[in-house]
């Protein structure tokens, strides 16, 4: 079963934003793709690493591998892209 790219948006961001992962806090990058069926890891690694791009998602690397967290300046936004993707609020 292929998800609509904006649903995996949707959900990625709706989970950090639910276990608030925002700002300082930071979560590691592989933890992201938990949730998914594992034939979705590598499109749920890509759309992770264009939220990053996007600047929804802030990146610091580590000795240990890459940590993400929610832009804080743009939480807003971000639920904003929830509520109309996955159809509820915070």
């Amino acid at each position: 079963m292929k998800l609509n790219p904006d649903i995996i948006k949707g959900r990625l961001l709706y989970h950090l934003r639910r276990k608030r992962v925002i700002g300082g806090v930071y979560t590691h990058f592989d933890t992201l793709t938990k949730g998914f069926p594992s034939h979705l890891g590598k499109e749920v690694k890509s759309i992770a690493m264009n939220l990053i791009k996007e600047g929804l998602l802030i990146s610091k690397p580590t000795s240990y591998g890459l940590q993400v967290s929610l832009n804080k300046e743009r939480i807003r936004e971000i639920e904003e892209f929830i509520f109309k993707v996955l159809e509820f609020k915070f």
